[in-house]
């Protein structure tokens, strides 16, 4: 082999594969630009997105950078103000809110009272039995992550909020089975789980802003809850507590450590307060069908209680601890979900999709349709990221076809949420990133789980949109 050879192997060996994603994209854009046969608006916004796929797949630089690539190609290509349509959206400032109200939550000590609250609850007899304390605690900490989810809308904030705690209840048992089961079992229920929870799930945000901004129909909270909530929500995680008792409980009875407590549970004043605040946000989600306030507007109420001098529960130096950095991500999904559906890509789409089926289409075909296509896409792509793509053409399809938006959307959501690999999901890859379980045990955990919705949860719902609509 030349030197020249050498060299040039030496430096292809030192290129990370992540990048390979850039020309990839360049590649895609370039030929829907050339071969498309979409008008040129339509080709050039389509080519964006292909790019900013690729990148968000390959993640050689991170998802925020490539959404701010993407928010100024959309500016250079067509205008300033489709650019940065995604910054006006509520759905958008309601997960950067959520974001402080995790933070605040956090910083106030409220998620160690879970712990302290779970150890005090636990009977005595229980507590020497590695088996009973395993089933004891996941379920009580699942449902309790569930709960959380009611009260703080962020699933990467929870994940981060609970995680130590789950960490160091694990540690109660001998077996590694019981601590990975301790562990993924409630942060599962509060990511997938949080599908029934419209403020609870970024895809539930954003598939209801995105229907919205396309005309169709403005989902309330409760409306949302009250569609979802009982199947997706409760009888989600109860299929997730099921999962994680049969694959992860402990083999040996003794292999436990039994907690010690004085059988009493403080609580300091800021926990109060936070929960109290938190708890007005949920009065005010949850009355929305009287007033008609956005989500958004429950979640500022409870960030300018938890800041605000005197009464708050943290300052303002909190702000500069928590991660914005999605809030370009958030402006980059609505950027592109409005530019496909200005230049009619979503249109074509949605006659397309529309050929395929029968003339009059039932509502259980369609809905069978939707998930089916949300789950292909997240397979090449990140979940939030196939909203943006999808929505536009569901909400353009289901006008014509004369189908109620409402389930729609709402199954839409529960598809997205439906993950298989860590790579599908940023609060999978965060769960990774925490070094507590390995991806093998990840994506064994987030497939079986899957899987289980589809199978059992998602029939039993589309029959309940089917009766109902």
């Amino acid at each position: 082999m030349s030197d020249e050879t050498a060299s040039r192997a030496a430096v292809l060996r030192g290129v990370d594969p992540a990048w390979l994603s850039v020309p990839v994209g360049m590649l895609a854009a370039g030929a829907v630009l050339r071969f498309a046969p979409l008008s040129a608006g339509a080709a050039r916004m389509l080519g964006i997105t292909l790019f900013c796929i690729a990148l968000w797949v390959g993640a050689p630089v991170k998802p925020w950078f490539t959404a701010l690539l993407g928010v100024g190609l959309i500016g250079v290509a067509f205008s300033t103000d489709l650019a940065l349509t995604g910054f006006q959206s509520p759905a958008t400032w309601l997960v950067v809110v959520g974001i402080l109200i995790g933070e605040a939550a956090r910083q106030s000590g409220l998620a160690d009272l879970v712990e302290r609250l779970a150890l005090h609850r636990m009977p005595a007899a229980v507590a020497t039995d590695a088996v009973a304390a395993y089933r004891y605690l996941l379920v009580v900490l699942s449902f309790g992550s569930l709960a959380l989810a009611v009260l703080v809308p962020s699933s990467l904030v929870r994940v981060l909020i609970l995680a130590p705690i789950l960490q160091s209840l694990g540690d109660l048992f001998d077996e590694r089975r019981a601590k990975v089961g301790i562990f993924l079992g409630p942060l599962f229920a509060t990511f997938y789980g949080s599908s029934g929870i419209l403020t609870g799930s970024l895809a539930n945000i954003i598939v209801t802003g995105l229907v919205e901004s396309s005309g169709g129909p403005a989902i309330t909270w409760t409306e949302w809850t009250l569609w979802l909530g009982p199947v997706m929500g409760l009888g989600r995680v109860a299929l997730i507590v099921g999962i994680a008792y049969v694959l992860y409980r402990p083999s040996d009875r003794d292999g436990v450590n039994a907690p010690d407590w004085d059988g009493t549970v403080s609580t300091t004043s800021r926990e109060r307060r936070m929960l109290v605040f938190l708890l007005l946000g949920v009065a005010i989600w949850a009355t929305d069908f009287l007033h008609g306030l956005h989500p958004l507007f429950g979640a500022v109420v409870v960030t300018l209680l938890a800041f605000a001098p005197r009464i708050g529960v943290v300052g303002a130096e909190a702000v500069g601890e928590a991660d914005f950095s999605i809030l370009f991500f958030l402006g980059a999904i609505f950027a592109i979900a409005e530019g496909l559906r200005q230049t009619a890509f979503t249109d074509l789409a949605a006659n397309r999709l529309l050929s395929t089926l029968p003339a009059d289409p039932s509502l259980p075909l369609v809905l069978g349709v939707v998930v089916v296509a949300a789950l292909a896409l997240t397979l090449v792509m990140e979940g939030l990221a196939v909203a943006s793509v999808l929505t536009p053409i569901l909400v353009s399809f289901a006008t014509s076809a004369g189908i109620p938006l409402v389930p729609v959307a709402m199954i839409e959501a529960v598809a997205l949420n439906a993950y298989f690999f860590p790579y599908q999901s940023a609060v999978l890859v965060a769960i990774l990133g925490l070094d507590v379980v390995d991806s093998m045990e990840l994506t064994k955990m987030a497939s079986v789980c899957s899987l289980a919705t589809l199978l059992l949860l998602v029939p039993v719902q589309i029959a309940i949109f089917t009766l109902s609509f």
